[in-house]
């Protein structure tokens, strides 16, 4: 199963974004999928993942602004991006398990 990103774009601080991983077939199939973003001149960072189960965690840095969904019947991953900053720009990949990782979406927070 490939993953693939959308959605995102340039976004003025404070702003929101809605990002989509899309699976090529059946997402149940998937334990978990990740979200991560990679910031400039960083590591890249696990900053949500949901269990085929809905059981959800997210990295401290956004917890509470950040909220990731699924829709299986889409067979969709979305994370949901609210409070903007410019600390938040960066590429956000999705990641299903261990596997490998999606082209990645570009988020750019700036006024």
């Amino acid at each position: 199963v490939h993953l693939v990103e959308s959605g995102g774009g340039l976004v003025q601080p404070g702003g929101s974004l809605n990002l989509s991983c899309a699976a090529s077939g059946d997402l149940f199939d998937i334990a978990s999928v990740s979200w991560y973003r990679e910031t400039p001149g960083g590591p890249r960072e696990l900053i949500a993942v949901i269990t085929r189960y809905r059981s959800i965690s997210y990295a401290n840095s956004v917890k509470g602004r950040f909220t990731i969904s699924r829709d299986d019947d889409k067979n969709t991953v979305y994370l949901s991006l609210t409070s903007l900053t410019p600390e938040d720009s960066g590429v956000y990949y999705c990641r299903g398990s261990l596997g490998p990782y999606g082209q990645g979406t570009q988020v750019t927070v700036s006024s």
